[in-house]
């Protein structure tokens, strides 16, 4: 499997599903070649002239639980899968916010993260920065939404509906079939089921 980058937001239901399914692949020993982009939502729903978002300490809660993840993603990788697959449960099985960096923490701490280095990251607003410079690559490519495969220079939107069944090989079937789907047949330009299939 060629080498591919995937954007993310945890405020996307489909997002967790793909990533999920990516998580349990590496996790169940499986070679999954992928990079982890934070992508950012709130960016297309500024108001006209507004300062990009990562900028704007108004967006700051919104986007707490992506610039927690960059900063253990940089700093912390060895916690990252955890946190990440963590993250996307709290959000859309717990119903959680992820706006309050003291709920953040309590959700990282048992994960072994020093939520300490975190916050010292997240202060200096390093984190908000690697926001805005992986949204502006990922402009290139026209992505609009999360979950964007970015492959060969190329970028694909995939709402994936089911969410993964503890099954690693199938998890690690599922991305494989879609990298391959992307990589060999770049002329198919959408295919969607005219009815949800559950």
């Amino acid at each position: 499997m060629k080498p591919f980058q995937l954007t993310y937001d945890y405020r996307c239901p489909f997002a967790k599903n793909i990533h999920l399914h990516v998580v349990s692949a590496l996790r169940g020993g499986h070679e999954i070649p992928v990079s982890f982009v934070p992508w950012t939502m709130s960016q297309g729903h500024r108001s006209e002239g507004a300062p990009d978002v990562w900028e704007d300490p108004a967006y700051d809660g919104a986007h707490q639980a992506l610039v927690t993840s960059i900063s253990v993603r940089d700093r912390q990788p060895d916690h990252f899968l955890a946190v990440h697959e963590a993250l996307y449960r709290a959000r859309h099985e717990d119903g959680r916010r992820l706006h309050d960096p003291a709920e953040i923490a309590e959700i990282l701490a048992p994960l072994g993260v020093d939520v300490d280095d975190v916050g010292e990251d997240v202060s200096s607003r390093r984190p908000y920065r690697v926001l805005g410079d992986s949204f502006r690559e990922m402009e290139a490519y026209e992505v609009f939404g999360v979950p964007t495969f970015v492959l060969d220079k190329d970028a694909t939107f995939v709402r994936f509906m089911r969410p993964p069944s503890g099954d690693a090989a199938e998890s690690a079937e599922i991305i494989t079939s879609l990298v391959t789907l992307m990589e060999h047949s770049p002329d198919l330009n959408e295919f969607k089921h005219t009815r949800v299939p559950f």
